[in-house]
């Protein structure tokens, strides 16, 4: 259950639900044949888990954005995932009206650092992107686990209300190739990046190994606690 979306203490948010779509029971770890199972909690150190991703080359091969079914609303409430994230990370919550239409609301965009008044300017990003996840594993995955990647408001850290601006400009790109214009939010991004693809068991290129290695070293290492979803 997706139960904050506390981010480095900048956002305080409401509870939301929503059920993922079952996965494999379990799964190897890249990083020394670790065991892994599906709803296990780990906590390991950034650093440490930087170096437990697998590397892998990595496969955009018959990759299309409607691979992954997002903006499901599971709970039937009339809200979608998009729009349950722009209403959690409200710093003042906007109205909800038919059809789950915003209006008012404040948020704070992380990636930039631009306060927002206007839900109509908020992208919700997927944190670690589709294809970047498609390129890292996720093109042999089922459907209905593509599905939950998707939507995934049980990981409070992988979707992300920002703005539509710094969201056009990190597009696909992974870490070795954008970085949040906010630099003090950079090691959470960070962090969030590597914790995403610890959860979902996916792989990074050498490149990115290297940029989030480099990056790292100038972040505190802090554990990172990650419920696993592969």
């Amino acid at each position: 259950m997706r139960t904050s979306l506390t981010r480095a203490a900048t956002l305080t948010a409401a509870a939301v639900l929503l059920a993922t779509a079952a996965a494999p029971a379990s799964a190897a770890d890249g990083a020394g044949g670790a065991h892994r199972e599906v709803g296990q909690s780990i906590t390991v150190p950034l650093r440490e888990a930087i170096g437990r991703l697998t590397v892998a080359d990595e496969d955009r091969t018959g990759y299309v954005r409607t691979a992954f079914k997002h903006w499901v609303d599971a709970d039937k409430d009339g809200c979608d995932a998009r729009k349950e994230v722009i209403k959690a990370e409200a710093l003042e919550a906007p109205a909800q009206g038919p059809r789950c239409a915003l209006t008012g609301g404040v948020w704070l965009s992380l990636y930039d650092d631009v306060v927002v008044t206007d839900a109509g300017r908020l992208d919700v990003d997927h944190l670690v992107p589709l294809a970047e996840a498609w390129d890292s594993g996720a093109s042999a995955w089922s459907a209905a686990e593509r599905q939950a990647y998707a939507n995934d408001l049980d990981e409070a850290r992988a979707l992300i209300a920002v703005t539509a601006a710094s969201n056009r400009s990190k597009a696909d790109k992974d870490p070795a190739d954008w970085l949040p214009p906010a630099a003090a939010y950079r090691c959470t991004y960070l962090t969030d990046w590597v914790a995403i693809k610890t959860r979902w068991s996916l792989s990074v290129d050498t490149r990115e190994q290297q940029a989030l290695t480099d990056i790292a070293a100038g972040c505190t290492d802090t554990d990172i606690t990650v419920t696993l979803a592969r």
